[in-house]
């Protein structure tokens, strides 16, 4: 039996603008909707496969919503007298044959043929950015549309909002903050970092605005979340930096386990999200080194 006679499974990173998709998900049948894996697929069938190329993707993420690196694995079975791709070769032939400026393939591993990219993650890292000092839509820079959700207030109650988060940390019942539709079987979750940060100034600012216009990011790790849960805890942390809710009440939200509830039923705009990274246990960070092959059980993900 050849080499190239048997599937290779590969675990591929990727980056996308969310603004043009209707989520990663590929949007199968007539619909004028298209999901970023529907390029990611289009782009593997130039590799010539034996068998049809699909991506199982790590983090499903919703119409609108942005990852700085995502993950899928994928299987390439080619003809038995060609031997499998190499990661670097794999990652310039995708990159090469992705027909949307919005996505890019950002770094490729072989992995054993029992590997899954959803569960073989064991954390899950999101980014969501807001800005402040912004009365109108049309007050915020070009290049920040549908990069962060712009908020009219002058500012934000961040120490108020960092003690809301503290009543998040830690393993809880998070029903108050799934909306309908989760495919989850238990809403239980292990929430590990929940932060409120200013960001330096957008370079995409003018000097003259910048008095006005102030970015934060708030960011939150999980092992995995439920469907439109950092959304979710994102509005209600808004609130609480707007004075619109005590800290305190944060946590009887949670308790209340209603996702119905008068102050928990908002959810922050697709636009702000952003899935930062999915991490695999043992291979170390590798944006800034050159690719290398990882152990045959240890996968981590480029950041």
């Amino acid at each position: 039996m050849g080499a190239g006679s048997v599937p290779a499974r590969y675990l591929v990173y990727f980056q996308y603008l969310g603004t043009d998709f209707n989520g990663v998900a590929a949007v199968r049948g007539v619909q004028r909707a298209v999901g970023v894996q529907n390029y990611l697929e289009e782009a593997a069938e130039r590799l010539n496969s034996v068998m049809p190329v699909k991506f199982t993707i790590s983090s499903r993420t919703d119409a609108g919503v942005h990852a700085l690196s995502n993950a899928a694995h994928l299987d390439i079975q080619r003809r038995s007298d060609l031997p499998p791709f190499s990661p670097e070769v794999l990652t310039e032939a995708l990159n090469t044959h992705l027909k949307h400026p919005a996505i890019r393939v950002l770094q490729a591993f072989r992995v054993p043929s029992h590997f899954h990219a959803r569960h073989a993650a064991i954390s899950r890292t999101y980014l969501y950015r807001l800005a402040t000092g912004c009365p109108r839509p049309d007050r915020l820079p070009v290049f920040e549309r549908n990069r962060c959700w712009a908020l009219q207030a002058d500012c934000l109650d961040v120490a108020a909002m960092q003690e809301a988060a503290q009543h998040l940390l830690g393993t809880h019942d998070f029903s108050a903050f799934q909306s309908a539709g989760s495919p989850a079987s238990s809403p239980v979750r292990t929430l590990r970092r929940a932060s409120v940060s200013p960001d330096p100034a957008s370079p995409f600012v003018l000097p003259e605005e910048s008095r006005q216009l102030q970015f934060w990011s708030m960011e939150f790790e999980s092992q995995s979340f439920l469907y439109k849960q950092v959304r979710r805890m994102t509005a209600v942390l808004v609130a609480v930096g707007l004075g619109a809710l005590m800290p305190a009440q944060v946590k009887a939200i949670l308790e209340s386990r209603d996702p119905l509830g008068k102050h928990q039923s908002r959810v922050a705009p697709a636009h702000g999200l952003f899935l930062k990274s999915v991490l695999y246990e043992g291979l170390g960070p590798t944006s800034m080194q050159p690719p290398r092959r990882p152990s045959e059980t240890q996968y981590r993900s480029h950041r």
